[in-house]
């Protein structure tokens, strides 16, 4: 396995792969991610960080069946790898650490 540190999309494709359990693909992913973040997001990134991820042994990929709607083609359906949660929990650890170092003071007047 390549490292198992995370950047901030690869996170953002995980969270997503993990909140649609066993039904998230790459198109679903894109528009989750856009209706979250409110960003732009390019398939071909995601396929991109998809194979990262895979390649890292952070997700798993599975063929779904053909369907006639998509002109017998089948989906690629991801979810999320036992190293890929203890790599999603490692990143929320180390956020929720930063995060409580910081003064509250920092914050005053922002809603």
């Amino acid at each position: 396995m390549k490292g198992t540190n995370i950047g901030e999309f690869e996170e953002l494709v995980l969270l997503t792969i993990a909140s649609q359990i066993d039904q998230a693909y790459s198109v679903l992913i894109c528009d989750e991610i856009e209706r979250v973040t409110s960003r732009k997001v390019k398939l071909g990134v995601v396929h991109s960080v998809l194979n990262r991820l895979e390649d890292k042994d952070l997700i798993v990929s599975r063929l779904g069946e053909a369907t006639r709607a998509r002109g017998g083609r089948r989906k690629r359906f991801f979810e999320v790898s036992q190293a890929g949660k203890a790599a999603l929990l490692k990143a929320k650890e180390q956020r929720d650490q930063l995060w409580s170092t910081i003064p509250e003071v920092v914050f005053d007047g922002i809603k």
